[in-house]
């Protein structure tokens, strides 16, 4: 069995009131009490986040984090168990410079993507953890660039892309990802989704209440089945962890034809 995790951490950095990362940092240990995958995503933290948990997950490695940054900067972090060891890793900017900070025009953020090749005893893995900007066009163009990079990678080892997209599915991206559009032989080559319709909601602003669309993704394609998918809503401590839920998800390995 393989489990991923993915989460919006919600900016350290932000005045949210009561709810601003130094009265919700409690939440983490009681969550992972209860939740760990093999990989977790996190989007949108500082380095005091990661920091912090790091602490708690002790048998965890990670990467994603950029070094030297600005105190205001925001990861894209994979945590994976120290069963598995990371063979390749790359984080590039989701903009036309990808190897230097930059981002798209239109796009508010310099947004962008860790990609990493794991091996354990048995299996291979690429996991993927990014977060896109707003704009359609240039949500479009960096689905489009993180394809590309995948393109370079083994095409026999499964992949996992997990984030937040700031778009629903069936959008311009999305569909990109997945080869919507595509005829369905074609479409084989391309992400499947590991949720199904309908899609929930993914994004609450702290209030438990879903306000709006599945914008937040876990993706994956290649020698791997979904066995069970959810958007985590509990709250710890009375508290939420994140303005956005957590999406949890489990996989069995299939076995391929001799």
């Amino acid at each position: 069995m393989l489990s991923v995790l993915t989460l919006n951490l919600r900016f350290g950095l932000a005045d949210d009131g009561p709810d601003s990362w130094q009265y919700r940092k409690g939440c983490f240990p009681l969550f992972f009490e209860k939740y760990r995958a093999d990989f977790m995503g996190f989007q949108e933290a500082n380095d005091f986040q990661i920091d912090f948990i790091h602490k708690i997950l002790a048998e965890y490695h990670y990467i994603g984090r950029r070094t030297p940054s600005p105190d205001f900067w925001q990861h894209n972090v994979i945590f994976y168990k120290n069963t598995w060891t990371c063979t390749y890793r790359e984080h590039f900017f989701l903009s036309p410079t990808p190897t230097v900070p930059s981002r798209f025009r239109k796009s508010l953020w310099p947004r962008q993507c860790t990609i990493g090749m794991f091996k354990n005893s048995r299996r291979r893995l690429i996991c993927v953890n990014t977060h896109l900007d707003f704009d359609v066009s240039v949500q479009t163009r960096s689905a489009k660039l993180i394809l590309q990079r995948l393109s370079h990678l083994p095409r026999n080892i499964p992949v996992i892309l997990m984030g937040d997209f700031n778009t629903p599915p069936f959008s311009p991206c999305y569909n990109i990802f997945t080869g919507h559009d595509q005829k369905p032989a074609v479409q084989e080559s391309y992400l499947k989704n590991a949720f199904e319709k309908p899609f929930p909601g993914t994004h609450h602003g702290f209030t438990g209440v879903s306000k709006g669309d599945h914008i937040d993704w876990v993706l994956y394609r290649g020698n791997l089945l979904v066995t069970d998918s959810m958007v985590i809503q509990d709250r710890f401590d009375g508290r939420y962890m994140s303005d956005h839920f957590p999406l949890y998800a489990r996989f069995r390995w299939k076995v391929l034809p001799q």
